[in-house]
Formats: C-alpha cells, structure tokens, sequence
C-alpha cells in the first residue's frame, strides 16, 4: 500500500487536490487490501487486525472529527467522497470506522462539555476508542421517543437500568452514548437524557453478538444495564432532559452518511454486473449485448447517478450551513431503495450463479437490504420528508 500525505497537517478547509489524492489512495487500498479479504471476513465473521490497523493509519476512525481533537476534519462532502470509495468494498469494513465518525461522536461533538471531548475525542479519532450509540430497545425502535431506560440519580451517580438492542460495534465498543429517561414517562421525549458511559462501568455487559441476514464482520449485539453506575459527569453537556434533542441533531449527518454508503454500494453492483455479462457467453455471444441486459444496466447506472448527484449537491448544502432535514432523508430514502433494485437487477442478470456463493453479488444482495432498515427505515424517511414539505408549506 502506498503512502498518502499526511492530510491531518492540511487546513481545516483542505485543498481540493489533498482529497482527491486521499480518494485515490482509498480507491487502491479498498482494491488492494479490503476486497481481497472479504471471502475471509465472511466467513470468519472478523475484520482481520492488520486491516483494522492500516484504516487507524490512514486516520479513517476520524475523518468527520476536528483536527484541533486529532482528526481529520472533514467537510461533509469530503467525509461521503470518502465514504463512496470506501464502500466500494464490503459495508462490514465501513462499519468497523462508522460509528466512531458518526452518532458514536457526534453528540460529544454537538452537545458535549469540553472536557468530556478532550477526554474521549481524541482516542475516538485515532481508533483506540470504539464509540457505541445506544439508543433503541426492545420495544423503542422508530419511536425512540419511547425509551424506557431508565437513569436515576443517587449521590454522586447515576444508576442505570435497561436494555439497548441492535446496538452496532457493541462487542468492541470502550464507550456507549446511552439515552435514558431522566424525567417521568410523560414527559415524552423531554424526560430524556445522554451519558457517556465507559466499558469498565460496574453494571453493565454485552450480550452475544445477533446471527443477521448479511454483514458478516459487522457486530451488533444488546447492551444490557443492571443498576450500572456512572458519575454526574456522565451526562452528555451539563442539563438533563435534552439527549433526546442531542439524538435528533445527529440525523441529518447518519441519513446523509448512509445515502453516501449505498452510493459506494451501488457503483461496487454495477462494477460486478458490467463485467460479469461482458464475460458470460448464451447463443454465441457475451450476455451484455442483449438489450434486456442493456436496458437493466441502464437503469442501475441511472439511479446510482442520480443518488450520487443528490448526495453531493445536499452533502455542499450542509457544509454551507442550510437546513438540511428534508433533503437528508430525500437521499436516504433514494439512495438505499435504489440500491435494492440494483442488487436485485444485478442477482437476476447473474441468473442461477446469483444465487450461489461463487460470486459476490449473493452476499452483497443480503448486505444491502440492511441499509432500507437501519438510520430510520424507509418507511421513517418517508414521514420526515411529508412532514418538513407541510412544515415549508410546499
């Protein structure tokens, strides 16, 4: 693997030739090192450590964290130019640096104290530091509102109980952003507040990673709270009642995020399905010629294009501070049920060797349904993007 620059030294607002060339060095380390691993990642279930140490290297545990904290400080449009080469290989090894760039560091980033964020930041951005997000339950999933976790305070602590489930990097995680209700139950979303809750807390433990569908290397697992004591200075920012507020702020950026995931996603399909009917050969001649085949792969380029093109232009929009709640669940909303359809187009173009292991598109089909379901499901999506076209009265 060649060197980068050291982006890290560049300015806040890095030159457009630093992050191209920082693209193309993931372009070739996606190619050179994490496709190749990927048959062993799903079979193993594991990220191998060497990759894990190599993505530390190239400082992709903190791209979206400030330099002033030992990140990368990206803009949001360089953060999904990254993301789009980095997805490209299996989500799993997105996965391992996701939520360390995002909901796992951005309520300290948004709401917390400065000390908390000179305390965790920095070993966030640099990897050492796996950061958890625990927000949803057994019986809170869409309605996060509806958390019943639980954080009483007794003393100089807080006592914690309840369970978090599907909670993404669980089993590696050091700390766990953990919502829990302060107030009572009918105080609704304005009884909720944010703790920053360290591994070693007595209390607390892991239960055994979920068997899923796809996304073999990727771990979830729940987080389970049984009278887990932490410190007043836990509470994410200095007031109870706003973590629920501090959840939502963090939505804008995850839905984005993930409309840049399937994007990568979507060009690594269309990447197998090209060359794949280039090769295979019915009546004579190679399966790409025939307009059924063509009129598919049109249609798959058309909608990574227009996903792409939604991303970026709404990626520029944050960046240059405008609200950007509805066009953030547009792209998600696109984005990743595009993507369904072109998995699906691309499995069928494959036929029968589709639906075996022999090729990648099996397994990248069962990664991608993932992505309709998790940040807010469509369905979620599809209630914000009403919602804010009422509220702007349009």
């Amino acid at each position: 693997m060649s060197q980068s620059r050291d982006i890290r030294a560049a300015p806040r607002e890095h030159d457009s030739e630093d992050i191209q060339q920082f693209a193309e060095e993931i372009r070739r380390f996606v190619r050179a090192e994490l496709i190749p691993a990927e048959a062993l990642v799903e079979e193993e279930d594991r990220i191998p450590q060497r990759i894990i140490q190599a993505m530390k290297q190239l400082g992709l545990f903190g791209m979206t964290i400030p330099e002033s904290y030992g990140g990368l400080g990206f803009s949001m449009y360089e953060e999904v130019r990254i993301v789009f080469e980095l997805c490209f290989a299996a989500p799993a090894f997105r996965s391992a640096v996701g939520s360390n760039n995002g909901i796992g560091s951005l309520g300290i980033l948004i709401d917390g104290t400065e000390e908390q964020k000179r305390r965790y930041l920095p070993k966030i951005a640099s990897g050492d530091l796996i950061a958890s997000f625990c927000l949803t339950e057994p019986d809170a999933g869409s309605d996060a509102a509806a958390i019943s976790t639980t954080a009483v305070r007794h003393g100089d602590c807080y006592r914690i109980n309840g369970t978090k489930r599907f909670i993404t990097n669980a089993p590696e995680a050091g700390l766990y952003t953990v919502f829990a209700r302060t107030g009572p139950k009918e105080s609704g979303a304005d009884g909720i507040s944010a703790f920053l809750v360290e591994r070693s807390a007595p209390g607390i433990s892991v239960g055994p990673p979920n068997k899923k569908m796809g996304l073999r290397g990727s771990h979830t697992a729940d987080v389970i709270f049984e009278d887990c004591r932490v410190p007043l200075d836990a509470l994410v920012g200095t007031k109870e009642g706003v973590g629920f507020k501090t959840a939502m702020k963090t939505l804008d950026h995850a839905r984005l995020h993930m409309a840049a995931v399937a994007v990568g996603m979507s060009a690594r399909l269309i990447d197998e399905g090209v060359r794949y009917t280039k090769e295979r050969k019915q009546f004579g001649r190679p399966i790409a010629q025939f307009q059924l085949i063509q009129g598919m792969l049109a249609d798959c380029e058309t909608e990574a294009f227009a996903a792409r093109a939604m991303v970026e232009r709404t990626a520029r929009a944050k960046d240059a501070g405008e609200r950007i709640t509805k066009e953030s669940a547009c792209c998600k909303y696109f984005a990743t049920e595009a993507l369904g359809r072109i998995a699906d187009r691309v499995l069928q173009m494959h036929g029968g060797y589709g639906y075996i292991r022999e090729y990648p598109v099996e397994r990248l089909y069962r990664d991608a349904r993932l992505l309709r379901l998790f940040e807010g499901t469509s369905q979620i999506q599809q209630i914000v993007i009403a919602r804010e076209m009422v509220r702007d009265g349009k």
